[in-house]
């Protein structure tokens, strides 16, 4: 609702006996995708058809929230070579619910809007997001999460609802106009907010903040990286990278892609496509003439630090989102966040000997060991 032309939040409580009614309810806005777990260790956003299967409490998924409204692949467009003529395809997106977004994945999706939804939206992208409907879920960290560090551990926004977590139900904070409506055709499960509910959300995000790993000032890091492109790290850390390109699959706030021109059978009509790409592939820098501007595995390594670390102007935080996927999901068992705090200076290896008599001169146009091929 909105007091004196400004926004006010609307606050509710959902019970928990109401909880699972409340879930078969929102199928009628569209199809429900939520957390489940899928192996011992995983979980990943799923069509729901058992609310009973919804996860509460989980870490992360696999894959993030983005891959709802950026698909892994998409058709753009038919085309016929000897009409000269080219056909948008744009499917019809149903609506769809996706509850349980973590608070540093709707940041995420925040960051993606900023790419996608400028001053040339993408149609792809903004045809989804004005389906979608977002419930977010608080959560308590494990020791992969860094997202209080990048001030994405509460979202004011970029949610429908979110539900945090009381003793005996849920919080509820209604962020858009549609959340009202939900809230208001299900208002029968819900309950005014009492004293003691707001006492127990202030204690819940108090014991939090407190269960994080790391509690650290990483204002100056996008420079530090700049400054230390021939710290020994770079070399130490890309020997050990796979470039199988996990990392920015996983990511919420990867946004690269290729595209693709895959010509039918009578060798006249085709399909566009475009599908993720990653910055970890040798491929990802090759243009024509067999030209490649990041050659080597070890300046494919650091430009995604760099990328990550750097500045969204328009949000104000960076593009890491200290979710912890690039990390937990590494088979060669990089820890990104670690690597982060030795170029930050709080490791014991972070300041190493100079191997030269003279400082070696600082910075990527500096950097003296980035180029030939790999």
């Amino acid at each position: 609702m909105y007091i004196n032309g400004v926004i006010e939040l609307r606050y509710v409580k959902l019970p928990k006996e109401n909880t699972y009614e409340f879930l078969e309810r929102l199928k009628e806005w569209g199809v429900l995708y939520a957390p489940v777990k899928i192996s011992e260790k995983f979980y990943d956003f799923r069509e729901i058809d058992d609310v009973r299967k919804i996860e509460f409490k989980y870490n992360r998924t696999i894959m993030p929230p983005k891959k709802f409204f950026f698909l892994p692949k998409e058709k753009i467009f038919e085309f016929s070579i000897s009409k000269a003529e080219y056909n948008e395809v744009i499917e019809n997106v149903e609506p769809f619910i996706v509850f349980g977004v973590h608070a540093c994945d709707i940041f995420g999706l925040k960051i993606m809007d900023t790419i996608y939804l400028d001053e040339l939206p993408d149609k792809y992208y903004k045809v989804r997001r004005e389906k979608g409907i977002i419930i977010g879920i608080s959560c308590v960290p494990d020791e992969y999460c860094f997202c209080n560090l990048r001030e994405t551990d509460f979202a004011d926004d970029g949610f429908d609802l979110f539900l945090h977590e009381l003793p005996d139900g849920w919080l509820v904070r209604v962020g858009t106009p549609k959340g009202h409506r939900i809230v208001d055709k299900n208002i029968k499960l819900f309950e005014e907010v009492t004293t003691q509910d707001v006492c127990e959300f202030r204690e819940f995000e108090n014991k939090k903040h407190q269960m994080f790993k790391y509690h650290e000032d990483w204002g100056n890091l996008r420079y530090l990286l700049e400054m230390e492109m021939e710290h020994p790290m770079w070399d130490e850390q890309s020997e050990l990278c796979l470039a199988c390109g996990n990392c920015n699959l996983t990511c919420p706030t990867c946004r690269c892609y290729e595209v693709q021109d895959i010509p039918n059978l009578d060798g006249d009509t085709g399909v566009r496509i475009r599908r993720w790409d990653s910055c970890q592939l040798r491929s990802h820098g090759l243009v024509a003439g067999n030209h490649n501007f990041r050659p080597t595995k070890k300046s494919r390594f650091m430009n995604r630090y760099l990328c990550k670390n750097s500045y969204n102007e328009k949000l104000g935080i960076s593009y890491c989102v200290g979710c912890g996927r690039c990390t937990y999901f590494c088979p060669a068992e990089i820890s990104f966040v670690e690597n982060l705090r030795t170029i930050l200076g709080v490791k014991d290896n972070s300041c190493p000997p100079e191997v030269a008599e003279e400082m070696p001169k600082r910075g990527f146009a500096y950097s003296s060991s980035m180029g030939g091929e790999e």
